[in-house]
């Protein structure tokens, strides 16, 4: 376990952050945790962050950003691998790891289409990504069968959504997809994936959907 202090400085609804915390929790790594609020940055952590986004994580004097790279940097600091030992293995992870970031994008592009026709492609794009997610599956619970790893990590703040996006009349993108369907149930069940975002979380996110002028926004208002 490495000497230095180590500082997570965080978002509530940021879902990199998510996968960072998550990997902490896991590996059982003391640190603080502070958030901050991205839409009025403090002087300090514009000087951190050179991207300007989190997570970033404070290891002594060294700043660390960008969550894949936090989360490798704790898999090879810190006892307990969550990595495959395999490299073929390790890498086929980081390529799904990869993927989670690219359908975290997704989400992004669907909770911010501007008209109904854009909100449609967008959800379409985003199953065909859960698609592939589902072809890829084995019999679970996890990515790779019983054991938790850090491509769970970045995976699990992408279901998170889900329940929100739910809650508010989104209809449901997993429909007929059982593997994606139990993988989520099965993170969602991990008391790392539960205590990684901060109380309130739920309604924090409702808030920031209606605040979007897109379909999804407007069923958020509604849910209101």
């Amino acid at each position: 376990m490495p000497e230095q202090r180590l500082q997570l400085i965080s978002h509530d609804l940021c879902p990199y952050v998510q996968r960072a915390m998550i990997t902490l929790t896991e590996k059982g790594v003391g640190h603080e945790c502070i958030y901050i609020d991205l839409a009025n940055k403090p002087d300090w952590f514009r000087a951190l962050s050179p991207l300007g986004r989190v997570p970033v994580l404070r290891v002594g004097d060294a700043v660390l950003f960008e969550s894949a790279v936090i989360c490798e940097y704790l898999e090879e600091t810190t006892p307990g691998r969550m990595h495959p030992e395999e490299p073929v293995a390790r890498a086929v992870h980081r390529a799904w790891i990869e993927h989670a970031s690219a359908t975290l994008a997704a989400i992004a592009g669907l909770y911010g289409a501007p008209d109904a026709e854009a909100h449609g492609a967008r959800r379409r794009t985003l199953r065909e990504r859960l698609a592939w997610l589902d072809r890829q599956l084995g019999n679970g619970p996890y990515f790779a069968g019983e054991r938790f790893h850090l491509v769970d990590a970045a995976w699990a703040p992408v279901f998170r959504y889900f329940d929100t996006f739910e809650a508010v009349g989104e209809p449901a993108l997993l429909d007929g997809l059982e593997r994606v369907t139990a993988y989520r149930k099965a993170l969602a069940a991990r008391p790392s994936v539960r205590t990684a975002v901060p109380e309130g979380y739920p309604e924090r996110l409702r808030t920031f959907l209606a605040r979007r002028e897109s379909p999804l926004g407007a069923l958020a208002r509604a849910a209101a």
